[in-house]
């Protein structure tokens, strides 16, 4: 261990104690802000008027942007009925002020990474030709995100993210080149010790280690020190957009891809973390449920290129790649599996969801069935006009959400829009041993996704995320009957929501809903 238990419950603390006072700086921030506009607005006619008019012109600019109405249809209503408030709130973080730049640093990267992905036309075409509708979601993910379909790779599930870090350790261990990992959360502490032991024996072996987190995912388990212990020991470490007081206005971004690249042969992707709670280690929640992947071949690369990307565009003053191609390798390789595989990014930097429309696809060619794994439902009117109109057709759909919640006011919103699928005949399952945290879902035994994103608001628009779609392979068919296995763990609490007071939502439920898109 490289710390007692005292020093982890201490650097815990001092996350959360840093948590709470960034966040009492901003809510100081925006009712500093408000209370200025009010007294204003109460002195000079001209200031209420001018208030009136930023009102009117954001409502008519929300109306008439692209984005789908369950997002922008709190902020007119926000902004209608508390005028001061709502501006002010949507000034400090609905508009994202420091979007721009990152856009900017965002597209220049890609312009140099994405074009030494390999087209894999014939690749295409044979996904297209085997499995048609499979084959036009891979040409949706290709012509919208860049990242190719790739065969010539094989592909392990791991039911359980203890077996995917216990893998991880494993080819680590033989680690050559380079290692990258990118996580949203990493926690100081047992498993991530783990890891690191691994880590500082590679870096003294001379291979370059690189490790990227979210600080809004980690500042309740890390401590600010973090960074410069890793730089101490050899390990380079970023950290994807610092959580401080301020007029933060990227605020609402983060960093929710969880990546591990070893020499660009070996590459992890899953739901988990590295911190205890995603391995059993610790159970705030009772047990805890995630998945992941490993992909040895030559889809390894779009892992390598989505991590490039993050580490490269996340600041304008930190010095990075010239040379892209020593860490992007094609080698010799031959797989055993003739299943696709690809692996993709989404990012709240460019104007397509691709997370939602790969989920929305799936769900419109399902014939069979289709069924997802989240730990948050919050969907969007189209998502969900997309799964009730399955289920409407004849298609078996089913969602399993968690029996324990890990935040409560979430678990709300995510039981208010039951009813209204499963009157539509989606059937809702609840894990009774505790918080599924894994991101799935498969279609009619032959697609299938696993990665970092959530049905809800915060990973299919605000968030940087991954995902990989996977066709006609093995790991397709070891999902559908993981999820089989948990169903039976689960308590079906369709008909719950279907009749009874269950169905009916609240009036707090409403308000929660309709402001669901900006938690």
């Amino acid at each position: 261990m490289k710390q007692d238990t005292l020093e982890g419950k201490a650097k815990t603390k001092n996350g959360i104690k840093r948590l709470c006072f960034s966040i009492i700086c901003i809510f100081l921030e925006v009712i500093f802000i408000i209370t200025i506009v009010t007294r204003l607005n109460e002195y000079a006619e001209i200031i209420n008027l001018f208030t009136r008019i930023l009102s009117g012109i954001l409502v008519l600019r929300l109306y008439a942007s692209d984005k789908t109405s369950s997002m922008k249809m709190p902020w007119v209503i926000l902004i209608l009925i508390f005028p001061i408030m709502g501006v002010g709130l949507y000034l400090l973080i609905g508009l994202n002020g420091g979007t721009h730049k990152m856009r900017e640093r965002y597209a220049e990267i890609d312009s140099k990474l994405l074009p030494m992905l390999p087209d894999n036309q014939e690749c295409l075409s044979r996904i297209k030709e085997k499995i048609p509708k499979a084959g036009n979601i891979a040409s949706y993910i290709q012509r919208n995100s860049w990242y190719p379909i790739y065969q010539n790779t094989d592909i392990k599930y791991f039911d359980e993210a203890v077996k995917g870090l216990e893998a991880q350790l494993e080819e680590l261990a033989k680690a050559q080149k380079f290692i990258f990992m990118e996580y949203h959360a990493i926690e100081d502490a047992e498993a991530w010790h783990k890891i690191q032991d691994v880590l500082e024996e590679r870096v003294k072996a001379g291979v370059e280690v690189r490790v990227f987190y979210d600080d809004m995912g980690s500042i309740g388990f890390i401590n600010t020190d973090f960074v410069k212990k890793m730089e101490s020991i050899g390990i380079h470490c970023r950290v994807f957009n610092p959580f401080v007081p301020g007029l933060n206005l990227f605020l609402n971004n983060r960093d929710h891809r969880k990546i591990t690249v070893i020499d660009g042969k070996v590459g992890f992707t899953g739901g988990y973390n590295l911190a205890n709670e995603y391995f059993n280690y610790t159970h705030p929640y009772g047990q805890w449920k995630d998945t992941g992947i490993r992909l040895e071949g030559d889809a390894v690369q779009s892992l390598t290129v989505t991590f490039l990307e993050m580490w490269n565009a996340v600041s304008e003053k930190a010095t990075n790649d010239t040379d892209f191609s020593k860490y992007i390798i094609h080698y010799d390789y031959k797989a055993q599996q003739t299943g696709f595989v690809q692996p993709y990014a989404d990012s709240p930097m460019d104007n397509e969801q691709v997370g939602e429309e790969v989920y929305i696809s799936m769900i419109n060619k399902a014939e069979n069935y289709c069924w997802f794994m989240t730990p948050y439902l919050i969907i969007t009117d189209e998502m969900a006009h997309a799964l009730c109109l399955a289920a409407k057709r004849g298609v078996d759909v089913r969602i399993i959400t968690p029996g324990i919640p890990d935040k409560k006011f979430i678990y709300n919103i995510t039981r208010s829009f039951y009813h209204g699928l499963v009157k539509h005949g989606v059937r809702v399952y609840e894990w009774t041993p505790g918080f599924c945290h894994a991101k799935m879902s498969i279609v009619d035994d032959c697609m299938a996704t696993c990665g970092t994103i959530n049905l809800d608001y915060r990973s299919l628009y605000h968030h940087f995320e991954n995902g990989c779609f996977m066709a006609d392979c093995q790991a397709v068919l070891e999902i559908k009957n993981d999820l089989i296995r948990t169903m039976g763990e689960c308590r079906d609490v369709t008909d719950q929501y279907c009749t009874g007071r269950s169905a009916y939502l609240r009036l707090g439920q409403l308000f929660m809903r309709l402001f669901a898109g900006l938690l």
